[in-house]
């Protein structure tokens, strides 16, 4: 039956109809035409059976490769120890954690942190390049310091700061950024710089802070303390830097057009740093959609905004005036593009990185009465208020000093910084950085590590900064990198103290503060923290 079947089909009267496949220098049609029908078999078999030698070659060739590549992945892994990290998945890697954790990042990492070994995790996700995080203080004086020229800020931070912040110092590496740090270390070294910021802070405090704060106090009305410092501190910083005063604190239900765009294109531009996949803020860059284009034009907006202020500058500038940093920079001769990204650059650190420290060191108070009280003895047995705060005055007090301190270490301005590698390197925790990485030291995680602050590391204690004499304990910036460390610490630390405890000297002697939630806030890290939903409070002048 099986051989009349074969028969049968193979019929020469039997209609085929055959697509012209060539095997070797003959085609199946023609092979059927030249020679006889057990010639074609013959020749067909002999092709599959050809053609079988090449698929089991080529099965050879890729089960070889696939067993160098295990064997190379081995001697990585016994060569350097593995890195702790999140749950990982392949081409996904831990972006199912990732957005399961999105509302609570800071202490999803924190705990991975503490649980790791050495204190440094591995992130892969699907859109994003290989993260390193770590709170391991050797790895961050290691990033800052010791081999500082492998761990620039690099093109992805730049990518996403430089629609923002063009040029600025903190947006650039190399000699562009040398070149601007010297020019600002000499402009923040001088005394007549120092002078003119305790002038400036006299008169904002004095003439626009307390007069607002009593006001509230008379009403009755509920204030959002955190709007109240966010706007001090810019009319503070727009004077100190640019010379010109936007006059946020005089009516706190307008918005000043610089302000305003500030804030839209901060907040943008910390989405595009959160974004699960990069990728998504790239397309909506380049379609002009959604966030991307809100950025593009508040951008725009504080650009315009800037330039302006420099051309008025220029017309009344001569090399005998000007103790703001902007009438410094023009007279040195800079470029206006140049000043106006370092111009910019000041105004975003000099801004919601005091305010933001001050907010959250006030909520401390109210939940830390003794605190408080010590506080205001020190303040007191310094300046008793019969006259404005002095410069000297401000150094002596240590014991703000610690409350500020231990109030940064829990909730830092800025929670985390990046470096991304320019060549392979070894962390000296062992960890293996391959080039192009992104390495993170994470301010917010490492005031969180018991290797580092003990096991009381969660209780606000500022008494931890405070030395057997009475005197401010100096702490390793590379376990309290809070204003970086190494060569790219912050300028302006001075400046920034001088600015917190003239506040906090000023407010706690005179003022009571009262939460009108009891709940405790939320911590969000935009560029800087902030409080989520404000620092809603009661303000009652103080009895003596």
């Amino acid at each position: 039956m099986h051989n009349k079947l074969v028969c049968k089909i193979f019929q020469p009267s039997l209609s085929f109809s055959f697509h012209k496949y060539k095997y070797s220098h003959l085609s199946i049609s023609k092979a059927i035409k030249s020679h006889s029908l057990f010639h074609f078999i013959k020749l067909t078999a002999t092709k599959l059976t050809h053609n079988h030698l090449i698929n089991n070659m080529f099965l050879s060739l890729f089960l070889f490769f696939i067993l160098g590549f295990l064997t190379h992945s081995l001697k990585l892994h016994l060569k350097f120890p593995p890195i702790y990290g999140p749950s990982s998945y392949p081409i996904l890697g831990c972006l199912i954690s990732f957005y399961k954790n999105r509302h609570r990042l800071l202490d999803w990492y924190t705990q991975l942190l503490s649980d790791s070994p050495t204190q440094t995790i591995l992130v892969q996700r699907f859109g994003a390049p290989r993260t390193i995080i770590t709170a391991n203080p050797d790895n961050v004086e290691y990033m800052l310091k010791t081999n500082f020229i492998n761990y620039p800020k690099g093109k992805p931070f730049t990518d996403i700061l430089g629609d923002f912040l063009g040029r600025g110092i903190f947006n650039v590496d190399g000699e562009l950024w040398n070149a601007q740090r010297k020019l600002a270390s000499h402009e923040f070294s001088t005394n007549s710089l120092r002078e003119f910021v305790v002038k400036t802070l006299q008169e904002v405090v004095e003439n626009r802070l307390i007069p607002l704060l009593i006001q509230a106090a008379k009403s009755g009305k509920v204030l959002d303390l955190q709007e109240v410092l966010r706007r001090f501190a810019f009319d503070t910083i727009c004077k100190v830097s640019l010379g010109t005063d936007p006059h946020c604190l005089d009516d706190l239900s307008h918005v000043p057009v610089l302000v305003d765009s500030f804030d839209t294109a901060s907040r943008a531009c910390a989405m595009r740093g959160m974004a699960p996949v990069y990728a998504i803020w790239k397309s909506k860059r380049a379609l002009n959609l959604g966030s991307e284009k809100k950025l593009k034009e508040n951008v725009k907006r504080v650009h315009c905004c800037i330039d302006e202020i420099i051309e008025k500058k220029k017309e009344k500038i001569t090399n005998e005036n000007g103790g703001d940093l902007l009438s410094r920079l023009l007279i040195a001769g800079h470029e206006d593009e140049v000043v106006r990204d370092m111009v910019i650059s000041f105004l975003m650190a000099g801004r919601d990185t005091t305010s933001s420290a001050l907010t959250w060191l006030f909520w401390l108070t109210t939940n830390h009465p003794n605190i408080k009280n010590e506080m205001i003895d020190e303040i007191t047995s310094i300046n008793n208020g019969d006259k404005a705060l002095e410069f000297d005055e401000l150094k002596e007090m240590k014991y703000l000093a610690a409350c500020l301190n231990e109030s940064m270490r829990l909730y830092p301005p800025v929670a985390w910084d990046s470096k991304h590698a320019a060549k392979d390197d070894i962390l000296p925790d062992g960890t293996r950085v391959q080039k192009g990485n992104r390495v993170t030291y994470f301010q917010y995680g490492m005031g969180r590590m018991e290797e580092i602050w003990g096991k009381d590391r969660l209780e606000f204690k500022p008494d931890r900064w405070i030395d057997e004499n009475g005197g401010l304990k100096s702490v390793s910036p590379y376990k309290y990198p809070v204003f970086q460390a190494g060569p790219r610490v912050c300028l302006g630390k001075e400046m920034a103290f001088t600015q917190m405890k003239y506040v906090l000297a000023s407010v706690l002697r005179r003022f009571e503060i009262k939460p009108v939630n009891a709940e405790k806030p939320v911590f969000l890290p935009l560029l800087t923290a902030h409080m989520v939903g404000g620092f809603n409070v009661r303000i009652y002048e103080r009895v003596e």
